[in-house]
């Protein structure tokens, strides 16, 4: 039995789009890519660098915020950062269901307060604050470290840069998904322990190809480079 150090992973939903459930381990910021229009309940699909197919698709007071602070074309979202999280009190009718909701946005002078509907006939306070740009690179930084040690740095720096609690929450926020990424996964450890106690090169290309369906394309790249490393190309 191999122990599992974070365990967020496995609480993540089966979903299309960036979930709120998805944001239970913390706040997590996110560069904008390009921003398309859809017909229906959710008219607008923002992709973010590094979505994988899970992009943000803003509620309605969501969109209203983002309009007010970045403008009407989606085009020139392009590049902008903003910071979402988990708010638990977000309802749908009378059911609590918790809904993301954005804290911070880059490419704004100053915090916004709005005052914005929240149910028929209710109105409350809504603020963002301003992103500061060079959180936005730090966070880049994490994001973009090739190997944990790039990546420790990546995150020393940022945590040096401020002692505010919250600005050093999303920076750990990040280092913790970055880290998940960059360390092999528990199933693909297995893969590779199994290949290793393979007797022959047909038994480990058994593994090989039932790991084609269950590992995720860069962790097959990985398990494909042990098989080679130890029999020759597959």
């Amino acid at each position: 039995m191999s122990e599992i150090l974070d365990l967020r992973p496995t609480i993540v939903p089966k979903s299309d789009q960036l979930n709120a459930d998805q944001l239970v381990g913390g706040p997590m910021t996110i560069t904008v890519s390009r921003v398309t229009a859809n017909s229906g309940d959710q008219p607008v699909t923002v992709h973010y660098e590094g979505d994988k197919g899970r992009p943000y698709k803003p509620c309605l007071t969501m969109r209203k915020v983002l309009v007010l602070a970045w403008g009407h074309d989606g085009n020139k979202w392009a590049g902008r950062s903003m910071r979402v999280y988990n708010d638990p009190d977000v309802r749908f009718g009378k059911d609590l269901v918790g809904g993301v909701r954005i804290s911070h946005l880059s490419d704004i002078p100053a915090d916004i307060r709005v005052s914005l509907a929240v149910t028929k006939g209710k109105k409350a306070l809504y603020e963002v604050k301003r992103m500061d740009s060079a959180d936005a690179d730090l966070i880049a930084a994490i994001k973009a470290a090739g190997d944990v040690e790039a990546l420790k740095a990546a995150f020393a720096a940022a945590y040096r840069a401020t002692k505010a609690e919250d600005r050093r929450a999303a920076f750990k926020a990040e280092y913790d998904r970055r880290m998940q990424e960059l360390q092999p996964s528990t199933l693909l450890q297995e893969y590779v322990n199994k290949l290793n106690e393979a007797a022959n090169s047909d038994d480990a290309a058994v593994l090989l190809d039932e790991a084609r369906t269950t590992l995720k394309p860069p962790e097959l790249a990985e398990l494909n480079k042990a098989f080679a490393d130890r029999f020759g190309d597959a």
